[in-house]
């Protein structure tokens, strides 16, 4: 086994902008043999749980880190031995005898580490055959090297016929145009001088030994001091993870968004009929049908009338952006934290098409496989604090949205209903909205429509 047969698979960035994954499990150990496309990892970051494919076929030489640790995004976590053979950038061209040229092998391009449900490009790269140096200059550069070897120094590279042109394929240039790098300033060790990818990295990235550095191999340090508290009155958890970037995230809004709450309490005995009605429906057949269903319609409905409400506030350019969509926002409690996964388009959906999205929606989040795309673009959010038995709360923005609305439980209140005190049933809801781009009166009035319609749900049809 050679280190030029040797892959290193870095963490990816499995979100936009992560810049750090937990490992939850590995399903190699070193000595397996994985496959191009073969999911050898989960890995947490603070979006979502996804899974990892290596892009190689080889044997897995190293597991640089063990479960639960969080690793950098860029930092290699498992190390393949292709096949024993030497990496493509480090393979050696035989020269085509003299007299009759050999047509140019075709090469598949080298593979790129890719997220699951993505791919790359499909292409080919056509080698040409490499200049050989004339007889003359071979000989001279053969002597050079023995007289080297005698006078104890290592032989240099070979030096460049003609234009004094660096050695490097296609690839490898095209790498370092990419990434700025001058290949004259590069020092290659590839065969025969030739400038490799491995070389090119080298020359950008700060030195990091201690990522090729399998963990277990890494001395840890014992702690400073002893432990502080009592383990058997106290435990502490490390935040990480979704929670960690929940966490953020609030502060964030709360800090950034001036936030402002209002109230309204309301009969929806109504709404509680038409959702039995529905649930015997033939058209809603199989679909989850429940009183958040009509809730989310009815926000639609108000934003729809309320457009201004579904913005957002672009702090550099100095502009409200107000979207003509409504990517709609539904928290959900998970057993690695909150998260606030949306339904792309929700507006254009039907009632049943909208039933179908909330079940697939919670269905995912409970299971944990929500991806990080269904996490992004949202633009209003409803979360459903009434199923922990809570009349309401003030809760705050999702960051980059303007409204979220919180429906508190439903519970059988006496309620004067013409005239007459009668036992109805009734829920608060509360509408935070980020008071640059929103006043009390919009606010206000996009709270009196939802209301208005889970009072009289035959307003879905009249003002959709």
């Amino acid at each position: 086994m050679t280190n030029a047969s040797v892959r290193e698979f870095k963490m990816p960035d499995v979100g936009e902008g992560l810049t750090e994954a937990e490992i939850l499990k590995w399903y190699v150990q070193p000595g397996d043999t994985v496959t191009d496309g073969q999911v050898v990892c989960e890995v947490e970051t603070a979006k979502a749980a996804v899974e990892l494919p290596i892009p190689y076929d080889g044997v897995v030489r190293a597991l640089h880190f063990p479960e639960g640790t969080t690793v950098d995004v860029g930092t290699s976590i498992i190390a393949v031995d292709v096949a024993g053979g030497a990496a493509p950038e480090a393979q050696e061209e035989a020269p085509a005898p003299a007299e009759e040229p050999a047509e140019p092998e075709e090469q598949p391009a080298a593979r790129q580490p890719v997220l699951v449900g993505y791919g790359v490009a499909t292409s080919s790269t056509r080698r040409r055959p490499r200049k050989q140096a004339a007889p003359d200059t071979a000989a001279r550069q053969a002597a050079a090297a023995v007289q080297q070897e005698l006078n104890g120094h290592a032989p240099a590279p070979a030096p460049v016929a003609g234009d004094a042109r660096p050695l490097a394929k296609p690839p490898v240039r095209k790498l370092a145009k990419d990434l700025g790098v001058d290949l004259t300033t590069v020092t290659p060790t590839g065969p025969d001088g030739i400038i490799t990818r491995e070389d090119v990295h080298a020359a950008v990235a700060p030195p990091a030994p201690q990522e090729a550095v399998p963990a277990a191999a890494v001395p840890v340090a014992a702690p400073a001091a002893p432990v502080s508290y009592d383990t058997a009155r106290e435990t502490r958890v490390p935040i990480k993870g979704v929670r960690k970037a929940t966490a953020a995230a609030m502060v964030g809004s709360a800090f950034t968004a001036p936030h402002v709450t209002e109230f309204v309490t309301v009969d929806v005995t109504r709404t509680m009929k038409l959702v039995e009605e529905l649930k015997q429906d033939k058209e809603f057949t199989g679909l989850r049908v429940n009183p958040l269903l009509l809730i989310a319609k009815a926000l639609l409905v108000a934003i729809r009338r309320n457009p201004e409400i579904n913005a957002s506030w672009d702090e550099a350019a100095q502009e409200i952006v107000v979207k003509h969509y409504v990517n709609l926002g539904i928290a959900a409690a998970t057993p690695r934290g909150l998260i606030v996964p949306n339904i792309k388009d929700a507006h254009a959906k039907t009632l049943p098409q909208l039933a179908e999205s909330l079940g697939e929606l919670v269905s995912t989040a409970r299971e944990g496989k929500t991806s990080p795309s269904a996490m992004q673009a949202g633009t209003v959010t409803i979360t459903n604090v009434g199923v922990f038995g809570v009349d309401t709360g003030t809760p705050i923005l999702n960051p980059g949205e303007s409204a979220i609305l919180a429906v508190g439980a439903i519970k059988l209140q006496p309620w004067v209903h013409k005239g007459k005190v009668k036992p109805r049933q009734v829920t608060t809801l509360a509408l935070s909205f980020d008071h640059r781009l929103v006043d009390g009166e919009l606010g206000s009035k996009v709270l009196a429509d939802v209301a208005a319609i889970l009072e009289q749900p035959k307003r879905l049809i009249s003002w959709a």
